[in-house]
C-alpha cells in the first residue's frame, strides 16, 4: 500500500446544485452551504461539499456560535497519535488475549491457537488496509456505516447504510458492556485468591448481583471520562497507550521470570504441536473454532475512522491510524500468545481454576500475592481505559448516525455542547451499555450470548462493505490519498471472503452436543438486529435519511476525478 499524495483531498470541489439530491431533513440545513475562504482545510472543505459543514478553530467564540446556530459539528484538533491511539487502545489486544485465552486453547489446543492467530494477523492487515483506503476517501464521523452506504452504490447504498448503522452501533455498545464485565471479573477473582468466603460461581444469583454492580461501577468510571474537555482526551489517549505497553512489558519480562521460579515452562513440542478438544466438536471444526477467539481479539480498528472529523488531515492521518493500529496490535499480540502457551499451567489445571478470570490466579501462583495485586491493577486500569477509548469511538458513531437522521430522537442525540462534544450521544451510549449489563442478572447465558454477539456485527459489516466494493462499486475511490492501487480489488475480495468465513465461525456453538446451556444465541440476536434495521429502512422516508443525498454528491465527486 502507499500514501500517494501525502495530503488531504483536493480542494477544488464544485458541486452543481441538484434538487433531487437535496435532503429534506432539518439536521442537514447546511447541505448547500459553500465557503470559498481559506480558513478551512482540505478535509473540512470535502465534508462541506457533502453538506457536513464544520466550524474552524480559528474563529472567535462569537462567530462560532452564530455560524453553528442550527448545525451540529465537532472540532478538528487531534493528530496522528490520537488517531492511532483511538484504535490501538480500543483493540487492546493484550487484554483481549488474556480475557479469552482459556476459550482459545480449548478449541484445537496450543497448536491451533498460535497458528490461527498468525493467519488472523495476515488477513486482519489486509482488511485494515482495505478499510483505510475507504476511510481515506470518506473521512467522516460514523465512518463504517457511511462506507457501507457508498459501497452499495446508488441502488443498494441506502439499504447497506441502514443495516450497518444498526450493526455497528449494537456492536460497539455491546463491546463496552462486555469490557466492563471483564474488568469486574478481574477484581472479583481476588475473592478466590484471598480465600474470601463468598461464591464466585456464575450460576449463583448472589455472585451475579455483585458482578453486575461492580461492572456498572466500572462503566460509570470509564464512560465518565468521555465527558472531559476534548483537550483532556489527549492525555487519556496517551495514558491508555502507555498503560497497554506497560502491561505488555510486564508480561514479557516479569511473567517468565516468575514462572521459572514456580511451576516451570512447557516444552516447545507442547506449545507448537499439542492439540486439544474441549468443545466436543468434530476435529476439523474444533480446530476452526480457534478463530472464534483470534478474530475477536483483532477487531474494531475502524475506530480511527469514527473520530476522523476531529482529526487534522484526516484523509491521510485517519487511514494511517486504522492500518498501523491493527499492525501494532497484531505485532505485540503474537509474542504474548507464544509466551502464555509456554508459561501457563497444563490445560487440566487451567480449567480447574475457580476464579472468574483464571489469569488472576495464575499471576498469584507465579508472582505471589503482593506482586499479582500490582499486576491485576494494571489489568483493570487497562480495561477501564479500553472502555473510555471505545466510548469515544462509539459515541461519535452514534452521533453521526443520529446526525443523518437514522435513529429515533436524532435531533436531540446529534446536539453537541458549546465545546463541540457529542454529550447527548455519550448519554445514549452509557444508558444502552448499562441496560445491556442488566442481562447479567437473569442468567449467565444471557449476557454471554450478548458478548458473543458483539463481534459478529462488526465482522459482517467488514464483509458487506467488501462485498459492495468488489461487486457493486469496484471503481470507486480511484484517487484516495491512501491507495492500494492495482491491489485494491483483489485485496477487497480477500477481505470479503475472510470476514464471511469469520462470521460463520462466530455463529457456531462452542460446545457439542448443543443444548440450552451452550447454544450460541449470536445468530438469533444478529437476526433480530438485522430485522430491526430492515424495518427502519422500510418505514423511514428516503428524503429524510441523509446518505441518499450525500452519496449523490460522493458520486459526483468521483466523476469529477475520473
Amino acid at each position: 500500500m502507499s500514501d500517494l499524495s501525502g495530503g488531504g483531498a483536493s480542494t477544488g470541489y464544485s458541486i452543481p446544485a441538484d434538487p433531487k439530491l437535496r435532503p429534506n431533513n432539518p439536521l442537514q440545513a447546511d447541505f448547500d452551504a459553500e465557503d470559498s475562504g481559506s480558513s478551512i482545510d482540505a478535509d473540512e472543505r470535502y465534508l462541506q461539499s457533502l453538506g457536513y459543514k464544520q466550524v474552524s478553530l480559528t474563529q472567535t467564540s462569537e462567530s462560532r456560535r452564530e455560524e453553528t446556530n442550527g448545525m451540529q459539528s465537532l472540532h478538528r484538533q487531534w493528530k496522528f497519535f490520537e488517531s492511532f491511539a483511538a484504535s490501538f487502545a480500543a483493540l487492546y489486544s493484550v487484554g483481549g488475549i488474556r480475557t479469552t485465552f482459556t476459550i482459545g486453547v480449548g478449541a484445537g489446543g496450543p497448536a491451533a491457537y498460535w497458528s490461527s492467530y498468525v493467519i488472523t494477523c495476515i488477513f486482519v492487515l489486509i482488511t485494515a488496509a482495505v478499510l483505510a483506503e475507504i476511510c481515506s476517501a470518506l473521512p467522516a464521523a460514523g465512518s463504517i456505516y457511511f462506507w457501507a452506504a457508498e459501497s452499495g452504490g446508488r441502488r443498494y447504498g441506502r439499504l447497506f447504510g441502514f443495516i450497518v448503522a444498526w450493526w455497528a452501533t449494537t456492536a460497539w455498545t455491546t463491546f463496552i458492556a462486555s469490557v466492563c464485565q471483564a474488568a469486574a471479573n478481574f477484581l472479583l477473582s481476588e475473592l478466590t485468591v484471598f480465600g474470601v468466603d463468598f461464591t464466585t460461581d456464575t450460576n449463583s444469583v448472589r455472585f451475579r448481583a455483585v458482578q453486575w454492580i461492580v461492572a456498572e461501577a466500572f462503566l460509570f468510571l470509564g464512560v465518565g471520562m468521555n465527558y472531559f474537555d476534548p483537550k483532556t482526551y489527549r492525555t487519556v489517549f496517551r495514558l491508555a497507550t502507555y498503560l497497554i505497553l506497560l502491561d505488555f512489558l510486564l508480561n514479557i519480562i516479569w511473567l517468565p521470570i516468575a514462572v521459572s521460579k514456580s511451576y516451570g515452562f512447557h516444552d516447545a513440542k507442547y506449545v507448537f504441536t499439542q492439540t486439544y478438544n474441549e468443545t466436543g466438536a468434530p476435529p476439523v471444526w474444533n480446530w476452526m473454532l480457534s478463530f472464534y477467539v483470534t478474530a475477536g481479539i483483532l477487531v474494531g480498528f475502524e475506530a480511527s475512522g469514527h473520530i476522523s472529523e476531529e482529526t487534522k488531515n484526516a484523509s491521510s492521518v485517519a487511514a494511517k491510524g486504522i492500518f498501523w493500529s491493527a499492525a501494532a496490535s497484531a505485532l505485540i499480540g503474537f509474542p504474548l500468545v507464544i509466551l502464555f502457551l509456554f508459561c501457563l499451567p497444563n490445560l487440566d489445571t487451567l480449567y480447574s481454576l475457580n476464579a472468574p478470570q483464571p489469569f488472576v490466579e495464575i499471576y498469584a501462583m507465579t508472582m505471589g500475592r503482593g506482586g499479582h495485586v500490582f499486576m491485576n491493577i494494571v489489568c483493570i486500569l487497562g480495561l477501564l481505559f479500553n472502555t473510555t477509548i471505545a466510548g469515544v469511538a462509539s459515541s461519535r458513531l452514534i452521533w453521526a448516525v443520529a446526525r443523518d437522521g437514522v435513529l429515533p430522537f436524532s435531533g436531540w442525540i446529534s446536539k453537541v455542547s458549546e465545546k463541540k462534544e457529542p454529550k447527548n450521544a455519550i448519554i445514549v451510549m452509557h444508558a444502552i451499555a448499562a441496560l445491556l449489563l442488566c442481562t447479567i442478572l437473569p442468567s449467565p447465558v444471557a449476557f454471554t450470548s450478548l458478548v458473543s454477539a458483539a463481534g459478529v456485527p462488526t465482522i459482517t459489516s467488514y464483509a458487506l462493505i467488501a462485498f459492495g466494493r468488489t461487486f457493486i462499486t469496484p471503481r470507486a475511490f480511484q484517487h484516495s490519498p491512501w491507495s492500494l492501487g492495482r491491489w485494491s480489488r483483489p485485496l477487497t475480495f480477500i477481505t470479503f471472503v475472510w470476514n464471511l468465513y469469520l462470521a460463520c465461525v462466530l455463529f457456531s456453538p462452542l460446545g457439542f452436543p448443543v443444548d440450552g446451556q451452550n447454544f450460541n444465541y449470536s445468530p438469533v440476536i444478529f437476526g433480530a438486529i438485522t430485522i430491526f434495521a430492515l424495518l427502519s429502512y422500510w418505514f423511514t422516508p428516503e428524503e429524510d435519511w441523509l446518505p441518499a443525498a450525500r452519496l449523490g454528491k460522493v458520486h459526483q465527486l468521483e466523476a469529477e476525478h475520473r
